[in-house]
Protein backbone atom coordinates (compact mmCIF):
# COMPACT_ATOMS: atom_id res chain seq x y z
CA UNK A 1 0.00 0.00 0.00
CA UNK A 2 1.50 3.23 -0.92
CA UNK A 3 1.80 6.40 1.35
CA UNK A 4 -1.54 8.09 -0.11
CA UNK A 5 -3.74 4.65 0.25
CA UNK A 6 -2.76 4.81 3.54
CA UNK A 7 -3.20 8.11 4.27
CA UNK A 8 -7.19 7.74 2.43
CA UNK A 9 -7.73 5.01 4.55
CA UNK A 10 -6.21 6.67 7.65
CA UNK A 11 -8.97 9.21 6.82
CA UNK A 12 -11.65 7.17 5.71
CA UNK A 13 -11.21 5.51 9.07
CA UNK A 14 -11.68 8.78 10.65
CA UNK A 15 -15.38 9.63 9.13
CA UNK A 16 -16.07 6.16 10.12
CA UNK A 17 -15.01 7.86 13.95
CA UNK A 18 -12.53 5.04 14.49
CA UNK A 19 -10.73 5.62 17.57
CA UNK A 20 -7.26 4.52 16.96
CA UNK A 21 -6.98 6.47 13.79
CA UNK A 22 -7.79 9.60 15.76
CA UNK A 23 -5.06 8.50 18.28
CA UNK A 24 -2.72 8.26 15.78
CA UNK A 25 -3.51 11.75 14.40
CA UNK A 26 -3.32 13.32 17.89
CA UNK A 27 0.13 12.08 18.66
CA UNK A 28 1.33 12.68 15.57
CA UNK A 29 0.43 16.91 15.83
CA UNK A 30 -0.27 17.22 19.40
CA UNK A 31 3.05 18.58 20.14
CA UNK A 32 3.71 20.77 17.56
CA UNK A 33 0.14 22.39 18.17
CA UNK A 34 0.66 23.14 21.50
CA UNK A 35 3.79 24.82 20.57
CA UNK A 36 2.33 26.99 18.20
CA UNK A 37 -0.77 27.73 20.52
CA UNK A 38 1.93 28.81 23.46
CA UNK A 39 3.76 30.81 20.73
CA UNK A 40 0.45 32.37 19.84
CA UNK A 41 -1.19 33.47 22.89
CA UNK A 42 1.05 36.41 25.01
CA UNK A 43 2.23 35.80 28.42
CA UNK A 44 -0.99 37.50 29.61
CA UNK A 45 -3.12 35.51 28.10
CA UNK A 46 -1.06 32.24 28.88
CA UNK A 47 -1.97 32.96 32.41
CA UNK A 48 -6.24 32.40 31.70
CA UNK A 49 -5.67 30.04 28.90
CA UNK A 50 -3.87 26.52 28.47
CA UNK A 51 -2.65 25.50 25.04
CA UNK A 52 -3.25 22.34 26.09
CA UNK A 53 -6.83 22.67 26.09
CA UNK A 54 -7.17 25.29 22.60
CA UNK A 55 -5.40 21.84 20.93
CA UNK A 56 -8.13 20.04 22.41
CA UNK A 57 -10.70 21.94 21.09
CA UNK A 58 -8.96 22.13 17.61
CA UNK A 59 -8.75 19.00 17.25
CA UNK A 60 -12.99 18.29 18.46
CA UNK A 61 -13.60 20.84 16.16
CA UNK A 62 -11.59 19.12 13.78
CA UNK A 63 -12.85 15.35 14.24
CA UNK A 64 -16.28 16.88 14.14
CA UNK A 65 -15.77 18.43 10.80
CA UNK A 66 -13.62 15.22 9.41
CA UNK A 67 -17.20 12.70 10.23
CA UNK A 68 -19.33 15.16 8.74
CA UNK A 69 -16.70 14.89 5.57
CA UNK A 70 -16.07 18.77 5.02
CA UNK A 71 -12.56 18.27 4.64
CA UNK A 72 -10.52 16.78 2.09
CA UNK A 73 -6.87 16.32 2.16
CA UNK A 74 -4.15 15.30 -0.30
CA UNK A 75 -1.59 14.25 2.63
CA UNK A 76 0.46 14.41 5.79
CA UNK A 77 0.73 18.27 4.95
CA UNK A 78 -2.73 19.05 4.14
CA UNK A 79 -4.27 17.70 7.06
CA UNK A 80 -1.16 19.69 9.59
CA UNK A 81 -1.98 22.82 7.28
CA UNK A 82 -6.17 22.13 8.37
CA UNK A 83 -5.27 22.00 12.10
CA UNK A 84 -2.89 24.77 11.94
CA UNK A 85 -5.40 26.67 10.77
CA UNK A 86 -7.97 25.36 13.40
CA UNK A 87 -5.49 26.21 16.36
CA UNK A 88 -4.72 29.49 15.50
CA UNK A 89 -8.22 30.50 15.26
CA UNK A 90 -9.07 29.40 18.42
CA UNK A 91 -6.00 30.93 19.63
CA UNK A 92 -7.77 34.01 18.01
CA UNK A 93 -11.24 33.67 20.00
CA UNK A 94 -9.55 33.34 23.12
CA UNK A 95 -7.42 36.39 22.49
CA UNK A 96 -10.59 38.23 21.33
CA UNK A 97 -12.68 36.75 24.64
CA UNK A 98 -10.11 37.55 27.59
CA UNK A 99 -9.29 41.30 25.52
CA UNK A 100 -13.42 42.26 25.71
CA UNK A 101 -14.08 44.96 27.84
CA UNK A 102 -14.53 43.49 30.85
CA UNK A 103 -12.17 40.52 31.10
CA UNK A 104 -9.17 42.56 29.39
CA UNK A 105 -6.28 40.79 30.34
CA UNK A 106 -4.50 44.21 29.37
CA UNK A 107 -5.75 46.18 31.89
CA UNK A 108 -4.29 43.79 34.69
CA UNK A 109 -1.87 44.46 36.88
CA UNK A 110 0.73 42.64 38.80
CA UNK A 111 0.48 42.75 42.58
CA UNK A 112 2.46 45.90 43.74
CA UNK A 113 4.91 45.00 46.08
CA UNK A 114 6.70 47.11 49.38
CA UNK A 115 10.03 47.72 50.49
CA UNK A 116 10.81 43.66 51.97
CA UNK A 117 9.33 42.31 48.70
CA UNK A 118 6.02 41.24 49.72
CA UNK A 119 2.96 41.98 48.17
CA UNK A 120 1.17 45.42 48.77
CA UNK A 121 -2.76 43.28 49.00
CA UNK A 122 -1.05 40.85 51.52
CA UNK A 123 -2.68 42.64 54.36
CA UNK A 124 -6.32 42.13 52.31
CA UNK A 125 -5.63 38.59 52.69
CA UNK A 126 -4.79 38.76 56.26
CA UNK A 127 -8.04 40.29 57.66
CA UNK A 128 -11.63 38.63 58.22
CA UNK A 129 -14.37 39.28 56.42
CA UNK A 130 -17.09 42.20 56.96
CA UNK A 131 -20.36 41.00 57.21
CA UNK A 132 -21.42 42.03 53.93
CA UNK A 133 -18.66 40.22 52.26
CA UNK A 134 -19.01 37.01 54.03
CA UNK A 135 -22.94 37.15 53.40
CA UNK A 136 -22.07 37.67 50.00
CA UNK A 137 -19.23 34.98 49.48
CA UNK A 138 -22.44 32.35 50.99
CA UNK A 139 -24.36 33.40 48.65
CA UNK A 140 -22.45 33.10 45.69
CA UNK A 141 -20.85 29.76 46.85
CA UNK A 142 -24.70 28.68 47.01
CA UNK A 143 -25.80 29.83 44.04
CA UNK A 144 -22.76 28.16 42.35
CA UNK A 145 -23.43 24.62 44.04
CA UNK A 146 -26.58 25.04 42.56
CA UNK A 147 -25.56 24.97 39.16
CA UNK A 148 -23.41 22.01 39.31
CA UNK A 149 -25.20 19.06 39.21
CA UNK A 150 -22.17 16.19 38.71
CA UNK A 151 -20.92 14.75 41.80
CA UNK A 152 -17.48 14.26 40.75
CA UNK A 153 -17.63 18.16 39.50
CA UNK A 154 -19.35 18.40 42.98
CA UNK A 155 -16.33 17.23 44.71
CA UNK A 156 -13.66 18.44 42.82
CA UNK A 157 -15.66 22.40 43.38
CA UNK A 158 -15.58 21.26 47.32
CA UNK A 159 -12.10 19.99 47.48
CA UNK A 160 -10.94 23.51 45.47
CA UNK A 161 -12.78 26.09 48.04
CA UNK A 162 -10.76 23.93 51.05
CA UNK A 163 -7.57 25.29 49.25
CA UNK A 164 -6.22 22.04 47.42
CA UNK A 165 -4.19 21.89 44.91
CA UNK A 166 -5.17 19.43 41.50
CA UNK A 167 -2.53 17.52 42.17
CA UNK A 168 -3.97 16.84 45.84
CA UNK A 169 -7.55 16.70 44.45
CA UNK A 170 -6.60 14.00 42.25
CA UNK A 171 -5.10 11.87 44.64
CA UNK A 172 -8.30 12.07 46.60
CA UNK A 173 -10.86 12.05 43.58
CA UNK A 174 -8.83 9.19 41.86
CA UNK A 175 -9.47 11.90 38.63
CA UNK A 176 -6.45 12.90 36.01
CA UNK A 177 -4.92 16.09 36.29
CA UNK A 178 -6.25 16.98 32.97
CA UNK A 179 -9.82 16.56 34.15
CA UNK A 180 -9.48 18.09 37.42
CA UNK A 181 -8.33 21.40 35.82
CA UNK A 182 -10.97 21.13 33.16
CA UNK A 183 -13.42 20.74 35.63
CA UNK A 184 -11.94 23.72 37.52
CA UNK A 185 -11.50 25.87 34.72
CA UNK A 186 -15.41 25.57 33.52
CA UNK A 187 -16.75 26.21 37.51
CA UNK A 188 -14.19 29.52 36.83
CA UNK A 189 -16.21 30.42 34.01
CA UNK A 190 -19.54 29.46 35.51
CA UNK A 191 -18.35 32.16 38.38
CA UNK A 192 -17.10 34.57 35.70
CA UNK A 193 -20.81 34.33 33.78
CA UNK A 194 -22.41 34.69 37.35
CA UNK A 195 -20.68 38.20 37.76
CA UNK A 196 -21.40 39.08 34.16
CA UNK A 197 -25.08 38.61 34.81
CA UNK A 198 -25.21 39.92 38.53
Amino acid sequence: MSPMDSFAALMDRLKAGDGPAAQQVFERFATRLMGLARKSLDGRLLQKVDPEDVVQSAYKSFFVGQRAGAWEFGGWDGLWGMLTLITLRKCAQRAEYYRAEKRDVRRELPPATDSVGGTVDAFALDREPMPEEAALLVETVESLFRTVADADERAILELSLQGFTATEICDQTGRAERSVRRLRERTRKRLERMQEAG
